[in-house]
């Protein structure tokens, strides 16, 4: 070593004193001077090997059947994960040319995340463009009007595109998430617009010229469109404080719908009607009498016929209204499927993990490792026009690594919508090795680690170890039948069975000659692992200088007690002189829980088994049998975590945002209305919205069975609180300007539900449609928000067509029931105010 002996003056300077022995070179050890004998100088190579050589491996990695070294990229927190792909594939195309070319390496990309989020992202745009193209369309054939096309064509972009730098002031990015609520939101927009110029296309029908017609229609409506908007935008404010994982999905959804939203009044009651005046026409089809012998027109009466009938008796009213709610309510019970926590996403990539029995060394795993790839080497060596047949479409990629006592896999498949084939084959290789516990799944896009985001992890705790373990062990068996076509491994494992050789100093033999345990554990260490005794520098970097014994000298178990050890007085003896040797088994490691000893049960769940529902079965059917037989109590205890824990805790969230949502919608209509009669009214549409969500996500799963209520999908219904309650709005507020005008609640009723039937028709089609694309189109990512877009869209259908009758039933009932209790009380019957709501004056 070199060794500092500190400085001294000497006249102006001063000088650092340092002793200079470090090694410089192989033959620096060789050369070392340990004793004298005889006055000739014993040297370390007299006694020893010298040589520079590498550590013993830790871990081995294998590349489409080649040995290869593998590295991981990670970046930054905050970073954006495709400019940093593209500057790594870039630079490793320049090492690969610069630096690799003339020495036969060469580095490849194993896999990558961005090709999965440009396709998820590719996917959603297309959709955003299909939606508004449809969205167009169903307003053509509505108005018949090219000009209207135009209106609407120029308020889309204006509304999604504005909604940009407000996304950017709350800090929010383009993600696959955003963008889905960006498409959402493309038949959101339309609404406000397409009320505003409904009412300005009446209007006109009516005579009056462009601009007055642009000018009183747009001051018709625009408080409705006011207090929609406020509570649309309301019911996203408790998504905003989710704290959960999911909260940050959440919120980009929330974020990227509100601000769409909220620039789109803005544009329907001044770009819409500025537009409309200038050009707007009226189809010579929507004209006239035409206007009242189209099929629109004639649907719009018959519908405020029947309604008027139902309202002629207050009893046919009563149980018309009775039976909407409850049916809707009873069948929403009964067809809410069980819940799931996030969605796995599809990505091309499928890990497995593998456990061999006890004591499986490096060598041995990579045996195991060479026997998969001559099953898998087909699937990869096959061109891919003739691999149609095998799973996956062939391998597109594989890599295996080994360490002592464990292994993991990858692969991808060249299909990327086939890679769900490739786990049970997975499965079945990992499992061929006798003993073997194997595990594959196809990797989650929000969770890291094998299980993924569809997992239970089950936690057996207790003081003693071998008890716990033999819990454990037949949850572990229990579980495969409980779960069918779940995949399980145990953590850290099921058995004491790691192999190991003991080593017990029998202390007084070892102080007859001079050694103590330590002295003794030191010896063993140094002899059969390597001591690091210093430090060497080569080439600029310090290596640890190692003495170690032969290789020989411990290839064998028998071979330890025999190992050879230098006495202080300079006697050899062998470890069994001064030791006891044994065989011994013992764990590959000890995992606690909250300061207990566990073993945890990761399973990962089939696609047909939701985890609300494996929660259940597990609790019902293994946990409590182990209960009521006594084996878990008192210190012992088995609890699930992971993300079943994670589910819980949201759902909980999630309910208290739902009724907050519902809370704060009923108190802004409350205000913007002046009355808590009216928003109760209103509010009447949410339990059909939920229905009919129920409705939409249950006929996704009769052709994709794998779609599942995951929090995402819940957010669905949330969304439904702010957005169904428009067309309630509408048919309200404009039976509230009727009885203004003089007219009776019935009559009210009526007229309001004949004028607002196509502008009702007309939003609910444009969104129902500009949503659809989101749910039928398959692509990367699609799996994410299809079940929100199927809730959304089921809600939305269901709930106008029940809101035209429902809404003004209830309206005029409460019409009544208030003049009743009035009249009840001695006060004046007021069915409403002479004066126009605040928000419109």
């Amino acid at each position: 070593r070199d060794i500092s002996a500190g400085d001294f003056d000497e006249g102006k300077r001063r000088y650092v004193v340092r002793t200079m022995s470090r090694f410089e070179s192989v033959e620096d050890v060789h050369e070392t001077i340990i004793t004298m004998r005889a006055g000739a100088p014993i040297r370390v190579g007299d006694v020893a090997d010298v040589q520079l050589d590498y550590r013993k491996p830790r871990a081995l990695v294998r590349h489409m059947g080649n040995p290869s070294i593998a590295f991981n990229a990670q970046r930054q927190v905050g970073s954006n994960v495709l400019e940093v792909m593209n500057g790594l594939l870039a630079e490793m195309e320049r090492i690969n040319e610069d630096v690799l070319a003339d020495k036969g390496v060469r580095i490849e990309n194993v896999y990558r995340e961005t090709v999965y989020i440009n396709s998820a992202i590719d996917l959603v745009f297309s959709n955003l463009y299909l939606g508004g193209f449809l969205a167009i369309i169903a307003l053509f054939l509505f108005l018949r009007s090219p000009s209207a096309l135009l209106v609407i064509a120029l308020a889309i972009p204006l509304s999604v595109i504005s909604a940009f730098p407000l996304m950017y002031l709350f800090g929010r990015t383009i993600n696959v998430i955003s963008l889905a609520g960006m498409a959402f939101a493309v038949g959101m927009v339309v609404d406000s617009s397409i009320v505003v110029l409904e009412n300005i296309y009446r209007h006109m029908q009516m005579g009056k010229p462009k601009w007055t017609a642009a000018a009183d229609a747009t001051r018709e409506v625009w408080g409705a469109l006011l207090a929609s908007m406020v509570t649309t935008v309301a019911v996203f404010l408790p998504i905003m404080f989710v704290k959960e994982r999911a909260g940050q999905l959440f919120q980009d959804i929330a974020i990227a719908i509100s601000s769409a939203i909220f620039v789109s009044l803005f544009v329907s009651i001044t770009v819409v009607p500025t537009l409309s005046s200038r050009v707007l026409k009226i189809s010579s089809k929507m004209q006239g009498k035409n206007q009242d012998e189209n099929w629109l027109a004639r649907l719009s009466r018959r519908i405020a016929a029947f309604v008027d009938y139902i309202n002629a008796r207050n009893l046919r009213r009563l149980v018309t209204i009775a039976a909407f709610i409850v049916v809707s309510m009873g069948l929403t019970v009964l067809l809410l499927p069980s819940a799931e926590y996030l969605p796995n996403g599809n990505q091309n990539l499928v890990f497995g993990l593998m456990l061999p029995p006890p004591g499986y060394n490096l060598d041995e795993m990579v045996g195991v490792g060479k026997n998969i790839e001559a099953e898998l080497a087909p699937l990869w060596e096959t061109p891919a026009e003739e691999a149609e047949d095998l799973p996956g479409g062939g391998l597109d990629n594989f890599f295996y690594v080994a360490f002592p006592g464990q292994a993991f896999m990858g692969m991808r498949s060249r299909d990327d919508s086939r890679v769900k084939e490739l786990v049970p084959l997975a499965n079945r290789l990992l499992m061929s090795e006798p003993g073997a516990i194997g595990f594959a799944s196809q990797t989650s896009l929000f969770e890291r680690g094998f299980a993924g985001s569809r997992s239970v992890s089950i936690d057996v705790t207790g003081p003693e170890l071998p008890k716990v373990l033999g819990i454990a062990g037949q949850i572990f068996g229990q579980v495969s039948q409980t779960l069918p076509g779940s995949s399980s491994r145990p953590i850290p494992g099921l058995d004491l069975g790691n192999p190991e050789v003991r080593v017990y100093p029998d202390r007084a033999r070892a102080a007859d000659v001079g050694f103590s345990a330590t002295d003794i554990g030191r010896s063993v260490n140094a002899l059969v692992d390597g001591a690091i005794v210093s430090e060497f520098w080569h080439q600029g970097r310090e290596l640890d200088l190692i003495i170690k014994g032969r290789d020989d000298w411990s290839r064998h178990t028998q071979n330890i007690e025999q190992l050879p050890l230098a006495t202080p007085n300079g006697r050899i003896i062998t470890l069994g002189d001064v030791s006891d040797v044994r065989m011994w088994q013992g764990p590959v490691q000890i995992n606690h829980v909250e300061r207990q000893r566990a073993v945890t049960i990761e399973t990962v769940l089939p696609d047909d088994i939701p985890l609300e529902e494996a929660i259940t079965r597990i609790e019902e059917q293994i946990v409590e049998p182990l209960r009521d037989q006594g084996q878990v109590a008192g210190l012992y205890d088995v609890n699930l975590s992971g993300t079943a824990d994670d589910l819980s805790r949201l759902r909980n969230e999630l309910a208290i945002d739902f009724n907050l949502a519902v809370i704060l919608a009923f108190l802004l209509l409350a205000a913007l209305f002046q009355s808590f009669v009216y928003p109760l009214v209103i509010m009447v549409t949410v339990p059909l919205a939920t229905f009919g969500g129920v409705v939409g996500l249950r006929v996704v799963q009769l052709f994709n069975p794998g779609q599942q209520l995951d929090v995402l999908t819940m957010l669905g219904f949330v969304i439904l609180i702010g957005t169904v309650i428009n067309n309630s709005i509408l048919i309200v507020h404009h039976a509230l300007q009727l009885m203004r005008e003089g007219k009776g609640a019935r009559e009210a009723v009526r007229e309001s539900v004949r004028v607002r039937v196509r502008p009702i028709f007309m939003s609910t089609s444009t969104s129902v449609l500009g949503m659809l694309p989101l749910v039928v189109m398959p692509g990367a990512g699609s799996e994410l928000y299809r079940g929100l877009g199927a809730v959304v869209v089921g809600g939305l259908a269901f709930s106008t067509v029940f809101t035209l009758i429902l809404t003004p039933l209830v309206f005029s009932y409460a019409i009544e029931l208030v003049a009743k209790v009035n009249a009840l009380f001695g006060k004046e019957p007021v069915a409403v105010k002479t004066t126009e709501p605040e928000f419109e004056s």
